[in-house]
């Protein structure tokens, strides 16, 4: 029988690209009850630490598959991972999902604005910007000023996740890396997240805890992966462009959460921003066996 590791998958990337989306902010959407009862930094250690006993139980990763060169480029990941989810479940618990999902794509959008290397595209993040001053409407006075810190913070480490998983997918067969870095993620998630969720723990959480993490980060993260094999951050990076537009409409079925006129032109700004930075983007995957650094 094949080993469904190293199988490729017969389907175009940006497919599995927009099932992550989904996936991620149906997840995000369904974690503000977990939120409320173990608080954020809690749901953010339990939804990892559920996702690192998945992958480690389904991918029964081997230490020594693990060069020295590839354990730097693993622990970054993992932390950039860790941060990130900590950063926007904070965010999430103070502002809106479409707010905190738009002011979060400013990284990746700023990534493939870098790396266009055209005028043109270095002037997409500032659209972007604008897209999110009208989601917040800091006129009205009563932004967030911690939730958007937050989110903020949330964009940096989606940056830096997009690009170190690219590199970490191709070093390693499969899903294989994320058996090593998602665990990475949990512990660095544990220094906040145990204390805020000790007291608070029962079966039910748990159960809760591991449905919502085959969500985000099992089924994404490792469709990001695969996807990042075959293309450009570039490409990965603007494709995010709807990811706003799907937080918003999550946001909106899900929780409630209805924009306002104002808002709606503000997700419209940021997709558009997105949209127009994508152009191309293929790539050839590259083997675990070659240099992926060169």
């Amino acid at each position: 029988m094949a080993d469904l590791r190293r199988t490729p998958l017969a389907v175009p990337p940006w497919s599995m690209a927009l099932l992550a989306m989904f996936s991620v902010q149906l997840g995000s959407a369904l974690s503000v009850g977990l939120i409320d009862d173990v608080g954020p930094a809690g749901t953010a250690w339990l939804r990892l630490t559920m996702g690192a006993l998945v992958f480690v139980v389904l991918v029964r990763p081997s230490v020594r598959t693990l060069r020295r060169a590839d354990v730097p480029v693993v622990l970054a990941l993992g932390v950039a991972t860790g941060l990130m989810t900590l950063s926007f479940l904070a965010a999430l618990d103070r502002i809106d999902l479409g707010t905190a999902v738009a002011i979060e794509f400013l990284g990746p959008l700023t990534v493939a604005a870098v790396r266009s290397g055209t005028r043109r595209g270095l002037a997409l993040p500032l659209l972007a910007l604008a897209g999110v001053v009208l989601l917040t409407e800091p006129w009205h006075g009563d932004v967030d000023p911690v939730g958007v810190g937050f989110a903020a913070l949330g964009a940096v480490g989606w940056a830096s996740y997009i690009l170190l998983t690219q590199h970490v997918g191709d070093r390693f067969n499969g899903v294989d890396g994320l058996a090593f870095t998602i665990p990475v993620a949990a512990l660095t998630a544990a220094v906040v997240g145990v204390p805020q969720a000790a007291g608070h723990l029962s079966p039910g959480i748990l159960a809760t805890a591991l449905g919502l993490a085959l969500l985000l980060p099992c089924l994404p993260f490792a469709l990001e992966m695969l996807a990042l094999r075959r293309m450009t951050p570039l490409a990965f990076g603007t494709l995010m462009a709807l990811e706003p537009a799907i937080g918003a409409l999550l946001g909106l079925v899900v929780l409630g959460q209805q924009p306002g006129p104002l808002q709606v032109l503000g997700v419209a700004l940021v997709v558009t921003a997105g949209a127009a930075a994508q152009r191309g983007g293929l790539r050839e995957p590259v083997t675990p066996d070659q240099d992926v650094l060169t």
